[in-house]
């Protein structure tokens, strides 16, 4: 097994959800809105997974198109397609 196989499975993320910026933000944006203690998690992991999406159908349009690069316009098509979606 090759060295940078072993040493890039121990690694581990450390970095954590930057809670004291969301709640900053939140408060500068909508003061009088009222958030449970994890709502901020909430938020975070809500985007999180927006950009997880977004990526996925970036790469599938680059794909379709015969593109091995991500562009700015397959990006685009993938933004209008996950915010239809994400309506309801």
């Amino acid at each position: 097994m090759a060295l940078s196989a072993t040493v890039s499975q121990r690694k581990r993320i450390k970095r954590k959800a930057p809670r004291g910026f969301l709640k900053r933000v939140f408060k500068r944006r909508k003061p009088h809105l009222r958030l449970e203690s994890s709502g901020d998690l909430l938020m975070h992991l809500n985007c999180l997974l927006f950009v997880h999406r977004l990526a996925e159908e970036s790469r599938t349009n680059a794909y379709e198109n015969k593109c091995r690069v991500i562009k700015k316009e397959h990006v685009q098509a993938a933004a209008k397609v996950i915010l239809k979606k994400s309506r309801g």
